[in-house]
C-alpha cells in the first residue's frame, strides 16, 4: 500500500513533523500548552498507526512514544515558548524515523489463496 507514492510510515510520520513546525511557526492561535498537548496526541495516534502498519512494531512504537514523550515533556515539564515545542518535536521525529526506517519493513496484507485444484 502506498499513499502519494510513498510508504504510510513516511507519509504518517512526515505528517506529524509538519504538524510540530506548523505549531513552531505560530500558524495557530493555541497556547504552548494546548500546542504541546495537541502535538503530543496526534504524534502518539500517528504512531500507533504507523506501528501497527510495520513489522517490526517496537522500533516504530519506539519512535511514537519518544517523539510524544519529548513534546509532552517540552510543553509541561519546562518553560517553553510555542515555536521550541514544535521544534523539539520535528527535530525528533525526523530523526529517530530516519534512524528506525532501516529497522522495519511496511507490513503487507495476507494474500488470498487459490484453493488447490483449480
Amino acid at each position: 500500500m502506498r499513499i502519494f507514492g510513498r510508504e504510510p510510515i513516511v507519509v504518517l510520520n512526515t505528517l506529524a513533523a509538519v504538524l510540530g513546525l506548523v505549531v513552531s511557526l505560530g500558524v495557530t492561535s493555541l497556547t504552548a500548552e494546548q500546542a504541546g498537548a495537541t502535538v503530543a496526541v496526534v504524534s502518539a495516534v500517528l504512531g500507533g498507526i504507523a506501528a501497527a502498519m510495520t513489522r517490526p512494531v517496537a522500533p516504530q512504537a519506539f519512535t511514537a512514544i519518544v517523539a510524544a514523550g519529548a513534546t509532552a515533556v517540552a510543553a509541561y515539564g519546562y518553560e517553553v515558548s510555542q515555536e521550541t515545542v514544535g521544534a523539539i518535536n520535528t527535530l525528533v521525529l525526523a530523526v529517530l524515523t530516519l534512524l528506525t526506517r532501516v529497522q522495519v519493513t511496511p507490513s503487507s496484507p495476507t494474500a488470498p489463496t487459490r484453493p488447490t485444484g483449480v
